[in-house]
């Protein structure tokens, strides 16, 4: 048995490295290598395509392994080997990952065996897109990058220069060590357990205030951001509370949940659960308003308008920050219109909070659920706004996880 072979006993990581058709398939070599050097065992898979460009025989040299091409040619050790292939390693890394590659896993296409693997995969994803400019730009190609990170796909974003084409601009494959670094960064993301002995509390979703028996006032949130957060707390070792108002997606399995309709509610379930968190996390879009009175019985449509009065709901940011005990972290949200930045540290300041997350809610990328956050995070230790690029929501949720360790270091 091969020391690269992933079922040979060993406490290395191990990476599946997928190649495709394009000019820079020569550099995978030294993606490999790196790879290598860093300690991780390494399998190949390449498409026809690539083939054309460097031979399988290559990276067999090299890896010690066999190098699959396709899972039905007779000399495969493996008949179904794009199970065994993708579901026994840390990491999938392709690349180059050409224009072709990306929008079949965009779309869920798997005609051949590396994009079969893709779909089969359970490890974490990185791509290397490389390809010419244009076909980078092209809205079809930029649309399924953004497709494939807002299912949790890394990308290390290809860099400008001049291409084999003679092109110049962006769409040259990353350096090799670049990519290694991005990988060995995911693996060490995937390994981590810095947050045991944590008790997390998060508020998720939007609450309701009923105006009467059939209307309420709420808004727009789907609950996605807290519960990529929950996930990614339990991944990380924390043990997690969840108070929950109105979602639109499932919360994360091993996570405690506590149902909470209204703010009132939810200021009640928090101010019960908090005296056993150490880390507190308000991403709950909580109504700052409810009718003052609630009609018992439906309002008729009997006039041309109606006046709601509307009064204060409890402030549970706020009440959570001013009662913490025994070194307790409060994590409030800012999402915001205008005055992003303005306005969240303002908040940041008057609710007496450790950290504070800001997002613009009028960008398509960024608001109500999205796919993907574009967030900036200020703490009460350094005023200096950390902006995020646009990431899954499962990465912003680690970026800020990692704020919450650099807090209690």
């Amino acid at each position: 048995m091969s020391a690269s072979d992933p079922q040979a006993p060993s406490n290395k990581p191990n990476v599946a490295l997928g190649v495709s058709g394009g000019i820079a398939a020569y550099k995978a070599i030294e993606v490999l290598r790196g790879l290598q050097r860093a300690g991780c065992n390494v399998r190949v898979a390449m498409t026809k395509r690539a083939c054309e460009f460097v031979q399988p025989l290559t990276f067999r040299a090299l890896s010690g392994s066999h190098v699959i091409v396709d899972d039905y040619a007779p000399d495969n050790p493996d008949p179904i080997a794009h199970i065994t292939f993708s579901q026994t390693v840390d990491l999938l890394v392709v690349a180059p990952a050409t224009a072709n590659i990306i929008a079949k896993f965009a779309n869920g296409v798997a005609d051949d065996f590396l994009t079969s693997t893709y779909l089969a995969c359970t490890a974490p994803v990185l791509i290397a897109p490389a390809m010419n400019t244009t076909m980078l730009l092209h809205p079809a190609t930029q649309r399924n990058l953004e497709r494939l990170r807002a299912d949790g796909v890394h990308v290390v974003e290809p860099d400008a220069g001049e291409m084999a084409c003679g092109t110049i601009g962006p769409g040259r494959l990353s350096e090799p060590e670049q990519i290694v670094a991005a990988a060995l960064e995911i693996l060490r993301a995937a390994q981590k357990k810095d947050l045991v002995g944590e008790r997390f509390l998060i508020t998720v979703g939007a609450t309701r205030e009923e105006i009467d028996p059939v209307r309420f006032i709420s808004n727009r949130s789907s609950g996605r951001m807290g519960f990529a957060l929950a996930e990614a707390a339990l991944k990380r070792g924390g043990d997690v509370t969840v108070v929950t108002g109105i979602t639109t997606v499932d919360p994360p399995a091993g996570a405690r949940i506590v149902r909470a309709l209204s703010a009132e509610e939810m200021d009640q379930a928090v101010a019960r659960e908090s005296k056993q968190a150490s880390v507190f996390i308000g991403a709950a879009a909580i109504a700052d308003y409810r009718p003052s009175t609630r009609a018992e019985q439906k309002i008729k449509k009997t006039e041309d308008s109606v006046t709601l009065m509307l009064e204060r709901t409890p402030d549970v940011l706020a009440n959570v920050a001013a009662s913490r005990t025994n070194g307790m972290l409060v994590i409030g949200f800012a999402a915001e219109t205008e005055n992003v930045i303005a306005n969240a540290r303002k908040k940041l300041r008057s609710k007496n909070l450790d950290a504070i997350v800001a997002n613009d809610v009028t960008r398509s990328d960024s608001g109500f659920d999205s796919r993907t956050n574009a967030i900036t995070i200020i703490t009460a230790r350094n005023d200096d706004p950390l902006e995020l690029p646009t990431l899954s929501k499962s990465e912003a949720a680690n970026r800020i996880l990692d704020v919450i360790v650099s807090l209690r270091s």
